[in-house]
């Protein structure tokens, strides 16, 4: 299973996102955390914000498509987007990932 990370600046941007990465099938579960403070550089001047973090967990077959849906469809120009492995998913879990993926 893989994991990634994105914000957004608002919840209406978030639950969009996490629907329509559902509806597609792009990924199995998505959480929605925040606000969370970002501290970041933009423009080459230092910049501070409320945003809203989404986590996407989904199949390893999923990534290329959910990648490429996420930026053709996020509301920033630039979107963080940070994928990690997880090293290890409880098998009831994951039986669960792979029952309910959409491929």
């Amino acid at each position: 299973m893989l994991l990634a990370w994105t914000t957004v600046a608002s919840a209406a941007d978030a639950d969009l996102l996490a629907a329509g990465a559902i509806a597609s099938g792009h990924a199995v579960c998505v959480q929605i955390d925040g606000p969370v403070t970002s501290h970041y550089r933009w423009q080459g001047a230092p910049e501070r914000a409320a945003e809203i973090r989404l986590t996407f967990k989904f199949l390893p077959d999923r990534q290329a498509a959910l990648e490429q849906w996420l930026h053709a469809v996020h509301p920033y120009a630039v979107p963080e987007w940070v994928v990690v492995r997880a090293e290890h998913v409880g098998e009831k879990y994951l039986s669960w990932a792979r029952a309910n993926a959409n491929s």
